[in-house]
Order: structure tokens, then sequence, then C-alpha cells
């Protein structure tokens, strides 16, 4: 990968990475390998793109693919135990998990379902309710309701009210 696509086509995006890898993962390691995996796919698909959307978009769908897939391989290729507690590397180094408020909100999102993970990524980034569909690949006339429902389910995760 030159060091030109990186620097225009996935630093500026480098949020959007971060934010979906770090909702489908459950380490530092996991977390560092999805992004170098999501980068990898998007070095490789760049040729693909048509420009029938932003690249944005391109980067989400990329983003949400190659997790999704990731997250599929290791439940099949190993136990998968997830914990509320923040990895060791989360609690050592500051950088990577700063706030407890959003460390607490990324533990109730990873408790969502896959689908309602992507949605709520999205919605957190304020992408409205069509791109989220286009995003994702369904029918905008459901986004809506389903972003309540995620939402009460996130209060109630949060408060301790479910499991």
């Amino acid at each position: 990968m030159s060091s030109d696509f990186y620097t225009s086509y996935i630093y500026p995006y480098a949020g959007i990475i971060i934010k979906i890898c770090r909702a489908y993962s459950n380490s530092q390691e996991d977390f560092e390998d999805y992004y170098q995996e999501v980068c990898l796919q998007l070095w490789r698909s760049k040729d693909n793109f048509k420009g029938n959307s932003k690249w944005s978009t391109w980067v989400y769908r990329i983003s949400l693919n190659v997790c999704l897939t990731l997250l599929k391989k290791d439940k099949r290729s190993k136990k998968h135990f997830v914990s509320d507690a923040l990895p060791m590397e989360a609690i050592e180094d500051g950088k990577s998990y700063e706030e407890d408020a959003i460390n607490h909100l990324y533990i109730a999102i990873k408790k969502l379902s896959e689908i309602d993970r992507a949605v709520i990524v999205l919605y957190l980034e304020e992408k409205s309710n069509i791109e989220i569909a286009h995003i994702i690949g369904t029918n905008p006339n459901n986004i809506g309701v389903r972003i309540n429902r995620i939402k009460e389910r996130l209060k109630k995760l949060m408060d301790g009210k479910i499991n």
C-alpha cells in the first residue's frame, strides 16, 4: 500500500474505521487486526469504487463487511469470550480508551446484535436514515424505528436493567 493512498484515502477516514472496528473487537489485539484488515481491503477494493456514492460511504461498507466477516471467523475458530472489563492494554494505555462514559457505551453496544451495532454506530456518526440504509443494505423506511428500539435497549443496558 503506498503512503499516498494511505494519506489520501485512509487517514482522513481513520475515525470511521476506528469506531467500527472498536464496536466489533473485544481486545486491543483484535482491534489492531481488524483495523489493519480494513485498510488492506480498502486498498484492494479501490479499483471497484465506481464513485456512485461518497468515499466515506465506501469506507463504512468495507469496514462493516470486514468486521462482520472477521467476527464470524473468530466465532467459528474459537470460543468467544466477551467481558465487561476493559482489556489490560486499555487500562495501561490511557490513550486507547480514555473516557469511562464512552467505554461504558461501547460495552453496551457490544451486547447488541451485529446489525444493530452497525446501525447505532452510523447513527452516532450522524448519518441520515437513508445513508444508514444504503451502507448496511436495507430499506430506509425501517431505520428510524430500529434506531429508537436500539436507543431504548442501550439505555436499559447502560442502566443495568438488562444484560
